[in-house]
């Protein structure tokens, strides 16, 4: 059997001491396969975020083992562990996180730039990144002339041009509307099967988690369900379209 490309493993998360300490993960035990499409789901304060931020290595857990390929991701040094997240991982997130007076071309390029890859490398990353989310023709507007769908798949450029492994979406359509929520999830879940792109999801939202292959489930610090979803959106040829809408 292929080994899991992620594993938590009896994972706990403190903050505070004495009587202002709050176990925000109690024991999590974990396994993502690679190509898993991933809904995190539970209330507020259920330890699903921190959950995701230990997955992105934003975070470092304070008891147990997180095994990425294999590596002991608690073992890394924070510089180690930044490099990890520059090679394998890809984020979104709820308010897009754009450079407002940046071009959607050099928002995308961003973490090519950090990673120290060359200007034409960099154009070139990005120019293909912004044509597989469907904004090829729109690389020089800034977020100010996007719509909020557009500027979202601007973010879902910036977070797969580095080609990872793992793309961690949080609450990616929490500030969109119905249709362009619909838009964003189809996009997500043609990365997942045509590019085998891992997705890790946080939502809210049962009919946007009802796109994902597996519903993970929080609550209190640990998880209190974990199921497959045997009836995963299926999006029609019009949501899983890349053309853009204004």
């Amino acid at each position: 059997m292929n080994q899991p490309l992620i594993q938590l493993r009896a994972v706990s998360k403190r903050y505070g001491v004495g009587a202002t300490e709050l176990m925000a993960l109690k024991g999590i035990y974990l396994d993502i396969a690679a190509g898993e499409f991933v809904a995190i789901m539970g209330p507020s304060g259920s330890g699903k975020s921190t959950a995701m931020n230990i997955l992105g290595c934003l975070d470092t857990p304070t008891g147990g083992q997180y095994l990425f390929k294999g590596a002991h991701v608690e073992a890394l040094s924070r510089d180690q562990r930044a490099r990890l997240r520059r090679r394998f991982l890809g984020f979104v997130f709820q308010g897009f996180n754009l450079l407002a007076r940046t071009s959607a071309q050099e928002n995308v390029e961003l973490p090519l730039l950090y990673r120290g890859d060359s200007a034409a490398a960099r154009r070139g990353a990005a120019a293909k990144a912004l044509q597989d989310v469907g904004l090829g023709g729109w690389e020089q507007h800034t977020p100010a002339e996007l719509s909020g769908g557009q500027q979202q798949r601007v973010a879902i450029a910036r977070a797969i041009v580095t080609q990872p492994a793992v793309v961690l979406a949080d609450e990616p359509t929490g500030n969109l509307d119905s249709q362009r929520s619909h838009e964003i999830m189809g996009l997500l879940l043609a990365l997942n099967r045509d590019h085998g792109i891992t997705v890790l999801m946080v939502t809210h939202e049962p009919d946007m988690a009802a796109y994902a292959h597996r519903m993970v489930h929080f609550l209190d610090g640990r998880i209190s369900r974990d199921e497959l979803n045997p009836k995963a959106t299926v999006a029609a040829p019009a949501e899983l379209s890349l053309a853009v809408t204004t």
